[in-house]
């Protein structure tokens, strides 16, 4: 299984004080020797953290897959087409939400993100869908012509019972199941840390996890690679 590192939170300390410093390419850099299989960028529109000048240094010197989180807007559709990320990763996105809070709503939105999909394919990228574990989104994403979705695994990190943790996993389970079958590349990713990361890392047929927050959390402590290479490991064994 794949580990995917979103450095965003690097960005999110450099803009606290409007330095240079400390910049997600030498984050990135280091997560990439440490084990992390693709970087994870989430360029948002009001632009909090991630700036457009970070995501062309990453594409430049990166030597594993980048992998764009973006809104599905006439501008960044335009400037991931410019860009060429290795993968975009389409998700919903609200000015004053703290984090990402739920997965597209594709079925509704059907047309629009087949559009989107379809514009970024043409120019040679991977397109992911980042959507609930719910059966109608599968399906509407597998209708889009996406190759990959991206399961949202918030509802089960925030879980704060262990029979709701039960449930929110059995739901990833089948979803993920479902997704397969339907022919989806299926990641996984939001809210996952070093407690609650290898219950999914087991799910079988997950491709990738992408992890962010909680590694970077960790780094404070232990340093970056060592957070790195703890949470692989931790896929890693769950996975064998």
């Amino acid at each position: 299984m794949l580990l995917g590192v979103n450095i965003d939170h690097v960005a999110t300390l450099r803009q606290a004080r409007g330095t240079s410093y400390p910049e997600p390419l030498t984050a990135s850099i280091l997560a990439a020797e440490s084990g992390a299989d693709s970087i994870t960028v989430h360029l948002r529109e009001d632009r909090r953290h991630i700036q457009d000048s970070d995501v062309t240094s990453l594409k430049e010197v990166l030597n594993i897959p980048l992998n764009l989180e973006m809104a599905v807007t006439a501008e960044m559709l335009q400037l991931a087409r410019k860009l060429r990320p290795t993968y975009c990763c389409l998700v919903p996105e609200r000015r004053e939400e703290l984090t990402t809070e739920g997965g597209l709503n594709v079925r509704d939105e059907l047309g629009r993100i087949r559009e989107g999909c379809e514009y970024l394919a043409n120019a040679g990228i991977k397109v992911s869908l980042f959507i609930d574990a719910d059966t109608e989104q599968i399906q509407a994403a597998a209708d889009t012509g996406a190759p990959c979705i991206e399961i949202h695994t918030g509802h089960y990190a925030d879980a704060t019972t262990p029979d709701t943790c039960q449930r929110e996993l059995e739901k990833i389970t089948k979803a993920v199941t479902l997704a397969h079958e339907l022919g989806l590349q299926v990641n996984a990713g939001h809210g996952l840390n070093y407690d609650n990361v290898t219950a999914i890392a087991s799910i079988p047929d997950v491709i990738e996890l992408n992890i962010g927050h909680s590694i970077i959390a960790r780094s404070v402590f232990v340093g970056l690679p060592t957070a790195v290479k703890e949470m692989k490991q931790l896929i890693d064994q769950a996975v064998a």
